[in-house]
């Protein structure tokens, strides 16, 4: 298995990227997002990787972050998805936006990636819902809790949770609303504006 390459970048193609180490091009095969993100041609890259071992040979798809080559994995498992398909979803969505759209069964968004319709959207939240850890929806950045540190956070997250659940409200509307309010310093804080969230939602 290879899990990661680290060489220079010699080629950015359309859907692919080829990776110099030891005179040797790796080419492989990414996300739109991830060549927008690409260090200049010439320059060091590290990229994750997943490899896939078909009859017509193998393919290597790779992530500049080990949180895509994750969600990439679980996206995969899902029937009708495959690998081209993942690399579909996120071009256009981020791993942080999916996990929060995925648990609060947001089906329009997911449905916005090329060749995923609503079905499509309907099987990955179903099938992905009760995988997704609620540390990967609240520190990792994304457009509705971008004031987030990953790894940093200073309160208790899934004590504010686990309260919003207790006053009745269903984990993905607890996630979601504790995913809006983003750090404070106190928990009281966060189920405070939490409930405030979910009141005008």
């Amino acid at each position: 298995m290879i899990t990661y390459i680290n060489g220079t970048l010699m080629t950015v193609g359309e859907d692919h990227i080829v990776i110099d180490v030891n005179q040797i091009g790796y080419s492989i095969q990414v996300a739109s997002s991830t060549i927008f993100n690409l260090p200049n041609i010439g320059q060091k890259v590290l990229v994750y990787t997943y490899l896939q071992i078909k009859e017509d040979g193998a393919h290597l798809y790779g992530f500049l972050t080990n949180e895509e080559l994750e969600l990439f994995k679980k996206l995969i498992t899902v029937n009708g998805i495959g690998p081209k398909g993942g690399l579909a979803i996120l071009s256009t969505i981020t791993p942080s936006d999916l996990y929060v759209a995925i648990v609060t069964e947001d089906i329009k968004a997911i449905s916005k990636a090329p060749g995923v319709g609503k079905k499509t959207a309907g099987r990955i939240i179903l099938d992905l819902k009760d995988k997704i850890k609620t540390e990967e929806l609240l520190f990792s950045p994304s457009k509705v809790g971008e004031n987030m540190t990953i790894g940093e956070p200073n309160y208790d997250s899934n004590e504010a949770i686990s309260a919003l659940t207790a006053l009745g409200y269903s984990k993905a509307e607890a996630v979601k609303a504790v995913t809006l309010v983003g750090q404070k310093d106190h928990v009281e804080e966060v189920i405070k504006e939490a409930l405030k969230k979910l009141a005008s939602i």
